[in-house]
């Protein structure tokens, strides 16, 4: 058994697509896996299974839709995967130091892709690097560090499409709170 972490993309948000945390967890419990536990409203959740992560992501998929109705791409990591996440953050703490400074929101955040985006792709990115955005791709995770406040203004989240990958965007908050989670049941 490996212990996993799923991402829904585009779940509860402006009072779209929305997903009771409790109908998520029976879904994922009835489909074998074990441990589960959800964190927040947004899709995030660990759980315990021995399939692989492209076997868990058709069948979670597959079942989401039949479930819920609509079609929400799932990004999943191991859990030393996630520990890569954060140890392999690009961004100095005075770097993330020096953008917190500029901003009442979460400056630091990551795209999660499900796969490793093509060279041709994340060259269409770079017109949407300023000095409010910057961002920094490793492995099939995209940091974006956002300064003034950018997030909220920001275009660069809304391009990730052009990677050619499915993505879900979360707060390096929230990436913290989830390795916490992954720690405290270890």
């Amino acid at each position: 058994m490996k212990n996993y972490i799923a991402l829904q993309r585009g779940i509860n948000v402006g009072g779209k697509h929305i997903v009771k945390m409790a109908e998520l967890k029976s879904m994922f419990e009835r489909l074998g896996c074990t441990q589960v536990q959800t964190y927040i409203q947004s899709g995030n959740v660990l759980f315990e299974s021995g399939e692989s992560e492209l076997s868990l992501r058709q069948m979670l998929e597959e079942s989401f839709e039949k479930t819920f109705g609509f079609f929400s791409s799932m990004i999943i990591r191991t859990d030393a995967e996630w520990r890569g996440l954060l140890v392999d953050c690009p961004y100095t703490e005075r770097e993330i130091a020096d953008a917190a400074a500029t901003s009442d929101i979460e400056c630091l955040h990551v795209a999660l892709l499900q796969d490793v985006p093509e060279a041709d792709r994340i060259a269409l990115l770079e017109s949407f690097r300023s000095d409010t955005e910057d961002y920094r791709i490793v492995g099939r995770n995209l940091y974006m560090l956002f300064r003034n406040g950018g997030f909220r203004n920001s275009k660069l989240p809304n391009q990730l499409t052009k990677l050619g990958v499915s993505a879900t965007v979360r707060n390096w908050k929230t990436v913290n709170k989830l390795m916490a989670l992954i720690d405290r049941d270890d």
